[in-house]
């Protein structure tokens, strides 16, 4: 059932979507493919919008009311997840998935792929959303949810606005308390990772030991800790409470790693846990200490705490161009085979064994991930039990470092080498990120006929596809190679001269201002 406030409240969001409907109609009468800009990105792609060929959605950007009867929550397109969670805790109240990063947009969780510590119990973020306002590729302005239109509701979920643009979300919502329990469990390996990971997740289904969320960090080979959240009253003045957003608070992982030498269980505020990872975007932070050769310690965090959150960050990484100097992958495999993934990164072969912390987060047992359909997939996500006798599970592991100095220049051959292991073990990656796979092997990983089809439907043809949006740019590929026009004097003091683009990259970010279009 579509929950809508009186009309008077809608009239403004109503006045600028018809508008832009009127903009996509005539984009569609020309046959001229356009992007859709949001002002701002979580996604490491390089990107290719320009001011004529985007469609500006970054003002869709309010929560236009939370209903606490029937915990619902009506949103646009481009509210972070800062704004809805303090939104819907006003009301006692949260989505059942919020992801890490507060300026993540609910639009964007929806039409990418968002997943977070309670997604072994929710599964993604999009299954939070109970129906959707669009704007279809033609002009046309329609609903679509589980009952109406259910095949453009489940397969927008997950193709990057491809097939029309997002204008109205309604979120599902849950009970939440504002603090919650924190515990940690300390394990040597990855197998006693997925093993303990395994046995919470039961304990949760069995109702013996309920939590509300759960997730892990590998700091080494051999020592990791698997966190497990449970909802809490408020504590008294006297007890100690546990905060990460403060200039003067620790980095969770820092925090985490002490918890596994020492377990010891912390009380935290629920919207500090929630963006846990904002500060230093989990530990990758750190990278942009080791670039500018800056000690890495309480004083240095703190003094420079302003440009340690994710926002400044991905807009500094953006303009730097620094992106091709690191491997930041988000994949998933079944977790019965994620400690044959997790060795094989750390071989020759795999070439990744420097690039630690790694991130570990469950998800929901027969969740499927970035394009699959949602509903009748062909790809079914795992089969078969684990060691612990419990079902199979995804389990999203967090590849995020820079390449080791002995393959630097070697990007490509190592990407390439993680999609093909990927594959072979059924496992996917999240899109968000950069690929590099040739056209033809994207879409033997993902169900071309079944997109294709839903795109005939709904008229998005001129729409750039999945693969145009997030494949690789063709001088990426020919520059990551070795291959294209030498480079001029310029270029090769850009490219080479250290730190030019880590000064431009922040110079760009303390500025601020529009980073994602290009002119022309």
């Amino acid at each position: 059932m579509v929950h809508l406030p009186q009309p008077s409240t809608l009239a403004p969001h109503n006045d600028f979507v018809n508008e832009l409907a009127e903009q996509v109609a005539a984009f569609h009468a020309s046959k001229t493919p356009f992007r859709i800009y949001h002002g701002n990105t979580n996604s490491t792609r390089v990107s290719t919008k320009t001011s004529k060929t985007s469609l500006d959605v970054s003002t869709l950007s309010h929560v236009i009311r939370v209903f606490p009867n029937t915990k619902t929550c009506l949103c646009e397109p481009n509210v972070s997840m800062e704004s809805l969670l303090f939104s819907t805790m006003q009301h006692k109240l949260m989505p059942p998935v919020v992801p890490e990063f507060r300026g993540i947009t609910v639009g964007g969780a929806f039409a990418g792929t968002a997943g977070e510590s309670s997604s072994f119990k929710y599964g993604f973020f999009d299954r939070c959303v109970t129906w959707v306002e669009m704007i279809l590729a033609d002009g046309t302005i329609v609903n679509a949810s589980p009952t109406e239109r259910p095949d453009l509701f489940y397969g927008s979920a997950g193709t990057f606005g491809t097939l029309g643009v997002v204008t109205l979300l309604e979120v599902r919502l849950i009970e939440a308390q504002r603090y919650m329990t924190l515990d940690y469990h300390p394990v040597d390996s990855i197998s006693a990772a997925i093993k303990t990971t395994s046995e919470l997740m039961e304990a949760d289904k069995s109702g013996t030991s309920p939590i509300a969320f759960l997730d892990g960090i590998m700091f080494s080979p051999t020592s990791g800790v698997i966190m497990s959240g449970t909802f809490r009253p408020d504590p008294s003045s006297e007890q100690k409470v546990t905060t990460f957003y403060a200039a003067s608070d620790p980095w969770f992982y820092l925090h985490a790693q002490s918890r596994a030498a020492n377990p010891e269980s912390d009380t935290i505020p629920l919207t500090s846990y929630i963006f846990r990872y904002d500060r230093g975007a989990f530990w990758t932070g750190r990278h942009a200490f080791t670039y500018f050769m800056t000690p890495f310690n309480w004083v240095t965090r703190y003094l420079l705490d302003d440009f340690m959150n994710t926002r400044i960050m991905y807009h500094a990484l953006h303009r730097s161009g620094l992106t091709n100097q690191f491997i930041i992958q988000d994949m998933a495999t079944p977790a019965s085979r994620m400690e044959v993934f997790s060795d094989w990164l750390d071989s020759p072969e795999g070439g990744c064994n420097e690039i630690y912390p790694r991130w570990l987060c469950p998800l929901k047992a027969g969740e499927t991930i970035s394009m699959s359909p949602h509903f009748d997939s062909q790809k079914p996500a795992a089969s078969g039990k684990l060691s612990s006798g419990g079902d199979d599970f995804l389990l999203n592991i967090g590849l995020w470092g820079p390449l080791p100095p002995s393959a630097a220049s070697n990007q490509l051959t190592i990407n390439r080498a993680i999609e093909a292991k990927l594959a072979s073990l059924e496992g996917m990656k999240w899109l968000y990120a950069q690929t590099f796979y040739t056209e033809q092997e994207f879409w033997r990983i993902y169900d071309r006929k079944w997109y294709d089809e839903l795109r005939v439907k709904y008229n998005a043809q001129t729409l750039p596809d999945v693969y145009q949006k997030v494949g690789p740019r063709a001088e990426v590929l020919d520059r990551l190679a070795g291959g294209g026009a030498q480079m001029g004097w310029y270029e090769w003091v850009w490219e080479t001269v250290w730190p030019l683009k880590g000064i431009y990259g922040v110079l760009s970010a303390v500025k601020g201002g529009d980073y994602l279009r290009k002119r022309g």
